[in-house]
């Protein structure tokens, strides 16, 4: 029996690291014998993929920028400053991490949003669904014992608001569940599924007075999400934390004139986690605090670094250009890529695709793909 035990608990185990080293934003996935110095492993990082096709052509920017549906990830309170009279729908998918050739595995992202007036804000809905593949399950004796589906998805809501002409806010809920296994532990509190909850606060700020170089153009936003209780696959001392994570964008509009929009963007993000052991993890509320550590230079190196650029054709907007490049330091993921994309527009409809290209081949998000689509009415 203790031997069946602990071959369940491997399993989950081995599926449970599987998962974070195909999808943690600060794994180092370069193919190199050296790792990197720090690894803060989290649960649930598929909360940290950049959902949708326009963005993650620009480099995973978005933050400061934030004016469609998709706004629930990068930063829901651009959604305060969407006051149309139109309801929004926004899909992307992505056979995730193409350079690793597996078949069944991919990410979809639904998003909608609404205003209103009756409410003064904006509510905003979107359902993130990862979707592992099939596991092979062994006994003791490395027999197959039968096969089950790995997936995790997230469902949030949003409400925001703006505060003044110029300053958006917003408050967004999320469940989060993620079934890694289907087979209960023998002697043990849990399973290889689990749920959650958690919550987001943002902020976007844009410049509608000022000096002409200013006006209408600059833009700022700030995001801090996924903060909320650690999630516990087999039982509380084996808890992980949330990807929490604290995300600054800036974005500026060079130009816009009759047909021709170009604007550009950065993002800044940073994960608010301090593991000091495998189960000696500190709570959201103290990380906030605690994960800022190292000095000046090694507080510096924990940030991902985007930047990313968007050039529209047309009167309204008809076909759209991007391009943008992803940076994180070598000690904590060692991830850098270009990414480029395009889209268009034509009445209620649109469709975004992007693209990722990676400095080595084997990486295992080169090539990786996403499709988007949009409806408005």
């Amino acid at each position: 029996m203790q031997n069946k035990k602990s071959n369940r608990t491997g399993n989950i185990f081995k599926v449970s690291v599987l998962i974070l080293i195909l999808l943690s934003s600060v794994i180092n996935v370069n193919a190199q014998e050296q790792s990197p110095k720090t690894i803060l492993t989290t649960g649930v990082p598929f909360l940290l993929i950049g959902p949708n096709s326009r963005f993650a052509a620009m480099g995973e920017t978005g933050t400061a920028i934030a004016d469609d549906a998709t706004a629930m990830h990068w930063n829901p309170s651009g959604l305060a400053f969407q006051q149309d009279d139109k309801t929004e729908i926004n899909f992307t998918h992505s056979p995730w991490l193409a350079g690793l050739n597996i078949s069944d595995l991919f990410y979809d992202y639904l998003a909608a949003k609404r205003y209103f007036k009756s409410l003064r804000g904006t509510l905003g809905i979107d359902l993130t669904y990862l979707n592992i593949g099939t596991i092979i399950q062994t006994d003791e004796f490395g027999n197959n014992i039968g096969n089950y589906k790995a997936y995790e998805f997230a469902f949030a809501a949003a409400y925001t608001t703006k505060v003044t002409d110029d300053l958006g806010l917003g408050v967004t809920a999320r469940f989060i569940y993620s079934n890694l296994s289907s087979v209960k532990v023998a002697n043990e509190n849990g399973s290889g599924t689990a749920y959650t909850t958690s919550f987001d606060l943002s902020m976007l700020y844009r410049f509608s007075k000022g000096p002409k170089f200013i006006k209408d153009r600059f833009s700022f936003g700030l995001n801090l999400s996924n903060m909320g209780p650690k999630i516990s696959y087999v039982d509380a001392a084996q808890a992980d934390p949330l990807p929490t994570q604290l995300r600054l964008g800036l974005a500026y509009k060079i130009f816009k004139n009759e047909g021709n929009d170009l604007t550009v963007a950065a993002d800044f993000s940073k994960l608010l986690v301090n593991r000091k052991g495998p189960t000696d993890v500190d709570p959201f509320y103290k990380a906030f605090f605690t994960s800022w550590k190292g000095g000046v230079s090694e507080i510096g190196k924990s940030f991902q670094t985007s930047v990313g650029a968007e050039y529209w054709y047309g009167k309204p907007r008809l076909i759209a250009l991007r391009a943008g490049y992803f940076y994180e330091d070598p000690d904590y993921g060692n991830r850098k890529y270009i990414t480029l994309g395009a889209g268009i527009r034509y009445s209620l409809y649109g469709f975004d695709f992007s693209y990722i290209s990676t400095i080595e081949s084997q990486h295992p998000l080169a090539n990786t793909l996403r499709f988007g689509f949009i409806i408005n009415f």
